[in-house]
């Protein structure tokens, strides 16, 4: 009887342990976005008070929003701060050597798992090029560090390795939250950045994350202000095309851009100038333009603010659309910490505005400056980041406006299906891409790296020498008892395959040596393949099972692997990946 009370209570006491264990994961995801948030609060008290104390600026410190600036600190300011980052550089090549792992690549190949020490080198010095003034943005450092965060709470906890690209996740979306005090952005900034994917099991954690990283942003006074745009009531159908065109026009610029960062990169390399001086040239430059206008420095975000809420005369939009294009090229190609996030949207409004000037000349009825502003602000980020849902509730949460959300979405959309046709990159992508990396997403492809052929071949395959007769062959070889054999030479290197019920066919001769009848002599397998190769070489070869040696020069045998368990293989961990990313992994996992 009380067995089977026991065992009708199992279900229940099983169901409430997943939950206890979905709650835990929840707490997890909060914890890292509340962390998330102090880090965030303390990057920009820090480089606001370094604006204030290197450039003399009032207020605030915010220094794109400036009108002028003192020309001596806008020029040495930059260049001995680049000289600074460059005697940094050279420190840490030469104590820490190595590339760091970013959230997207971390999640895409390592399962979530980021160096802190790597990840407060890089906020350092994203910290230290906004501080002096360099066109880049803070959100690079932001979600460095928030990711690694969570990366490093998951290890500490021994979570699951979907947990661990979760939680890195979190770290990432309460840092974005946080920097523009919009929850919803963040959460998905790290669906379609981080994570690679939306599921509604992940919902939880991730939009909790970011709403703790808000709270804390604002208990601590560091929320970005607000944006005061007055937007009409609503759009008519025949607006839509002109938002339509400037979602391409803001798509191809996107696209100049991020060639513009990698042609400033490759004309630095080229110079001969030793790495640890780029900077400071960039510096320079970059300080020379502010003293045009200091709205080039910076990340641009106060920068953004003025052109919302002032404006500027179409003439002065295009002088300083092309002044912030060139800064924030030069500042990345020179070695300058940071990312293109600020920057992307900064050049939008700009481009929006431009677009929004030019359309009233032609047009008895225009869309309105602010529409365009904030219409090109998107499209231009989503050209750049790649991650249009983000761009869409961002600019709900910025204005609250229902018929500017529904413009983003078109905008939004088409400025990534533009990019997708004419480029194939995001900004972060295409760095990957340039090194020689096969990502396109954070999506997690690492198991596709450690699941190779050494892991996947059978190591018991017996060999015979190839100048055996068929005679000898199929004395060990009876017919029934193996589809192939493996053939080696004298030295014991391989010389082909020969299957088996091919000697037992009614013209072959016993006699006969058994190199008449190899096959694939030169098609083999490596064991550091992965199987994605693996299954490409099986395709090329046509043939339904390879032999896999040491190396290609030595040709000793190792193991034998078969198409159909290298595609049975691949298609388990699909399987898998899919239920992951669908949250029913942990389920599965859990009961």
């Amino acid at each position: 009887m009380n067995g089977g009370v026991r065992a009708s209570h199992a279900p229940r006491v099983l169901r409430a342990l997943v939950r206890a264990d979905e709650i835990w994961l929840v707490v997890l995801a909060a914890c890292v976005g509340a962390a998330a948030g102090v880090l965030v609060s303390a990057m920009t008290h820090t480089t606001l008070l370094a604006h204030r104390v290197l450039f003399l600026v009032a207020g605030d410190g915010r220094i794109s929003g400036l009108a002028h600036i003192d020309p001596w600190r806008a020029v040495l300011v930059p260049a001995l701060g680049g000289l600074v980052l460059g005697a940094l550089g050279l420190c840490v090549a030469r104590y820490a050597p190595g590339r760091p792992v970013d959230p997207i690549e971390a999640n895409a190949l390592h399962g979530g798992r980021m160096s802190m020490l790597d990840s407060i080198i890089v906020t350092v010095q994203t910290v230290l090029s906004n501080s002096v003034g360099a066109s880049v943005g803070l959100e690079a450092g932001f979600s460095q560090i928030g990711a690694a965060m969570g990366s490093r709470i998951g290890y500490l906890f021994r979570v699951r390795r979907e947990d661990l690209r979760l939680l890195v996740g979190c770290g990432a979306a309460g840092a974005i939250g946080a920097a523009f005090d919009a929850p919803l952005a963040g959460a998905f900034y790290a669906f379609e950045l981080v994570i690679g994917t939306y599921s509604l099991a992940n919902l939880a954690p991730v939009a909790l994350a970011s709403v703790c990283a808000i709270g804390v942003t604002r208990l601590l006074h560091s929320a970005a202000p607000g944006v005061v745009v007055a937007l009409p009531a609503g759009l008519r159908m025949a607006d839509y095309l002109p938002i339509a065109t400037l979602g391409i026009i803001a798509a191809l610029l996107g696209v100049a851009l991020m060639y513009s960062v990698t042609l400033t990169e490759a004309l630095f390399r080229r110079s001969g100038m030793p790495a640890w001086m780029r900077p400071a040239v960039g510096g320079v430059v970059v300080g020379g333009m502010a003293l045009v206008s200091p709205s080039v420095m910076s990340s641009g975000h106060w920068a953004m603010r003025v052109a919302l809420e002032q404006g500027h005369p179409a003439r002065w939009t295009l002088i300083l659309l092309l002044m912030k294009a060139v800064a924030s090229s030069v500042s990345i190609g020179a070695g300058f910490r940071g990312g293109l996030f600020f920057a992307s949207l900064y050049l939008g409004v700009l481009t929006g505005a431009a677009f929004g000037g030019g359309l009233a000349l032609v047009s008895a009825t225009p869309l309105s400056g602010e529409i365009c502003a904030l219409v090109g602000m998107s499209a231009m980020a989503v050209a750049v980041v790649g991650a249009p849902m983000t761009m869409v509730f961002l600019a709900l949460e910025m204005t609250g406006s229902l018929p500017l959300t529904g413009a983003v979405l078109v905008a939004s959309v088409i400025s990534s299906l533009t990019v997708r046709r004419t480029f194939g990159y995001s900004f972060a992508t295409w760095r990957f891409h340039l090194r020689g990396e096969s990502i396109r997403s954070a999506v997690d492809i690492g198991w596709i790296r450690t699941l190779t052929v050494g892991r996947m071949m059978r190591r018991d395959v017996k060999t015979i020498c190839q100048t055996a007769t068929v005679q000898a062959a199929r004395h060990h070889y009876p017919l029934g008892s193996a589809q192939r054999c493996v053939l080696v030479d004298e030295a014991g290197r391989y010389a082909g395959m020969v299957q088996v019920p091919d000697l037992y066919a009614e013209t072959v001769r016993e006699s006969d040596d058994l190199a008449r009848f190899a096959h694939y002599g030169d098609v083999m397998l490596v064991p550091q393949m992965n199987v994605r190769e693996a299954i490409a070489r099986f395709e090329q070869s046509e043939s339904d099972a390879l032999v896999v040696v040491e190396d290609v020069e030595t040709r000793i045998v190792l193991g034998l692997l078969t198409e159909q368990h290298a595609l049975r293989r691949y298609s388990e961990e699909l399987d898998r990946t899919r239920r992951e990313l669908a949250g029913e992994g942990r389920l599965h996992a859990r009961v």
